[in-house]
C-alpha cells in the first residue's frame, strides 16, 4: 500500500448486505475504525468486510471515482463484483 496514495474502497455489512464506499490513505485501519464503530454512518451495521480497493493516487480522482461508485451504476457495478466474490450469493447475514 502506498501511504502517499489515496484509495477507494468499499465494504459490505454482514448485517443487511448494504454497501459502503469511502477513500482513504490507509484502508486496513479504515475498515478497523468502521468495526469499531467510530464512524457514524456505519456503526449501526457492524460487521463489515472489505471486498474491493483501488489505488487512485491523488484526491481529485479519488473523489471522483467515490462518487461514480456512490451514484446507482455505480453501486450496480460494485454488487456484481460482491456477486462474483461469493460464487454467485451475496454473503449471508
Amino acid at each position: 500500500m502506498d501511504p502517499g496514495a489515496f484509495y477507494v474502497y468499499a465494504i459490505v455489512s454482514m448485517k443487511d448486505n448494504r454497501i459502503y464506499v469511502g477513500i482513504s490513505r490507509n484502508v486496513d485501519k479504515r475498515v478497523i475504525e468502521h468495526n469499531d464503530r467510530k464512524i457514524f454512518s456505519t456503526k449501526a451495521f457492524i460487521p463489515w468486510l472489505l471486498f474491493y480497493s483501488e489505488c487512485i493516487g491523488n484526491s481529485a480522482e479519488a473523489r471522483k471515482k467515490e462518487k461514480y461508485f456512490k451514484s446507482a451504476s455505480g453501486k450496480r457495478k460494485l454488487r456484481k463484483i460482491l456477486y462474483r466474490l461469493n460464487s454467485g450469493s451475496l454473503p449471508a447475514c
